[in-house]
């Protein structure tokens, strides 16, 4: 009697694709760019409509970037390094009314930036990051940490109460005006 070669029976293997697909679909994740974390102002329609606020003009710290990358910071050319701009933002914000041509305190202080629309994205990050940096360094000096433990207490619900000691009196203050249209 003949030998029957055997089959692979495979009437079933587009079930098993088809579940395999499924399984992998589900407990895949995808990964899920954060880009920048800033908070948004609230829409127009969503303020009072008789908010007035008057800032003086010591008040603001100003930082202007045009198309070409080249910087303006309180309105001189800049030609230092991020490190000494955050410098420069943090003696700003914490001059307590000491030097009349800066801050009052560090809760009216405002980091005002501006851009072109041809400006950099590479160069817009920087002076953010600048300027971000500058507040970290306040708070974690305010409980005497370095910045890298203050970002571990930001992100540990377990030491809210340090982190918002910290920022107690010193809120985060960057303005980040509209563009300005390059050439037309």
């Amino acid at each position: 009697m003949p030998r029957a070669t055997p089959d692979i029976p495979n009437a079933s293997m587009a079930d098993i694709a088809f579940l395999l697909l499924t399984f992998f679909l589900v407990t895949t994740t995808v990964a899920n760019d954060k880009g920048l974390t800033l908070l948004l102002p609230p829409p127009p329609e969503a303020l009072p409509p008789d908010l007035d606020v008057k800032i003086q003009e010591r008040n603001l710290f100003k930082i202007q970037i045009n198309s070409f990358d080249a910087m303006l910071v309180e309105g001189d050319p800049y030609t230092g390094n991020m490190r000494e701009l955050s410098d420069q933002i943090k003696a700003f914000v914490l001059n307590n009314g000491l030097d009349p041509e800066s801050s009052d305190s560090p809760d009216k202080a405002i980091v005002s930036f501006k851009t072109d629309r041809g400006t950099s994205h590479k160069k817009f990050v920087e002076v953010l990051d600048a300027a971000q940096r500058a507040y970290y360094e306040i708070y974690a000096d305010k409980i005497g940490v370095t910045v890298d433990k203050w970002r571990d207490i930001a992100s540990d619900p377990e030491q809210k109460e340090l982190y918002n000691k910290s920022r107690e009196g010193v809120p985060m203050a960057i303005s980040i005006a509209e563009p300005t249209k390059v050439g037309g």
